[in-house]
């Protein structure tokens, strides 16, 4: 998972910028049907946005409006891969921060500085890949990205990347075009130990062969 800060408040923020290409479509879900037809008209009236009502969770932005973060996952629901969520809420505790990065979240904003202004800016950063949390919810994620690296990857000696050591620098020699032979030399092992190293990674991934894995990692950003 990777977040940055946008200033959304600067000038040159991405709303400035709209108009400039194709409108940004947007899907609106709260469970009060009056307070989603207010926000789909507050996002409506900027001429950069384009308000799906039908399948909004196939927007390019998702905005999302809920009293209970525990009821997230189910509002939410099945989104595109490529939709990411605006998400308007009382500042979540760690749990609860945590399950809405697992719906999509890249744009806290708190519902007490939810105006129609810091609303289409949250949706135009969310649009262009950048992401927001408020200090204290950014702090809580570094910790628990802290834990769970000391916790969880090192004692099984993985990266955050979900791969081993052994398992990044196998794919990254293969993707340099050598051999298991080489690759064995290279890292001092046996070359059934690569062997053994690259089938328990394809079957845990669900791969086909090696090349399907460095070409998996490749697209992943992987190695």
């Amino acid at each position: 998972m990777s977040i940055s800060i946008a200033r959304m408040e600067d000038t040159g923020s991405p709303l400035t910028r709209l108009g400039q290409g194709p409108a940004i479509t947007v899907g609106v879900l709260a469970t009060d049907p009056l307070l989603r037809a207010g926000l789909a008209g507050v996002l409506r009236a900027h001429p950069g946005f384009e308000v799906v009502e039908h399948e909004p969770r196939q927007a390019g932005v998702l905005v999302a409006v809920t009293d209970d973060l525990r009821t997230l996952p189910y509002l939410v629901g099945e989104t595109s891969a490529h939709t990411r969520l605006v998400l308007v809420a009382d500042p979540p505790r760690p749990a609860e921060l945590w399950t809405a990065i697992e719906s999509g979240l890249v744009v806290l904003v708190p519902r007490e500085d939810a105006s129609p202004e810091r609303l289409r800016k949250a949706v135009a950063a969310a649009a262009r890949g950048f992401g927001h949390l408020p200090p204290e919810q950014l702090g809580q994620v570094l910790q628990g990205m802290a834990r769970l690296h000391r916790e969880v990857l090192v004692p099984h000696d993985l990266t955050p990347t979900g791969l081993s050591t052994r398992e990044t620098t196998v794919l990254r020699l293969l993707a340099e075009g050598q051999d298991t032979a080489e690759i064995a030399a290279e890292m001092a092992y046996s070359e059934r130990t690569v062997k053994n190293i690259l089938h328990k990674l394809t079957t845990r991934l669900g791969l086909r062969n090696r090349t399907h894995a460095v070409s998996y990692a490749l697209r992943h950003g992987l190695i």
